[in-house]
């Protein structure tokens, strides 16, 4: 038999959570029955989400990968530290 649960949370917290559960392709009172089930099983809580770089590190990172396919701003490899430090002191 199911029932009704009523909760009391702020609109926008609610809107974004039916905007992911769209996204993901479920309504969200699956997903809430889902986290639900979970806590009887489990007797715990978890709160998180896959890790997501943020706009400017996902640039950062273009950049880079940029500059690895064509070979750019690398610095030769060292024998030894004497000759790494002259190349670091050479760039300044």
């Amino acid at each position: 038999m199911k029932t009704m649960i009523n909760i009391k949370t702020d609109k926008d917290i609610k809107l974004k959570a039916q905007k992911v559960a769209e996204d993901l392709g479920l309504p969200l009172g699956t997903i809430l029955n889902a986290y639900l089930r979970e806590l009887i099983r489990t007797k715990e809580a978890h709160f998180g989400g896959a890790p997501r770089m943020s706009d400017a590190l996902e640039r950062l990172v273009a950049i880079v990968e940029k500059d690895i396919k064509n070979k750019k701003n690398f610095s030769p490899v060292f024998s030894n530290g004497a000759d790494m430090d002259k190349y670091l002191d050479n760039l300044s």
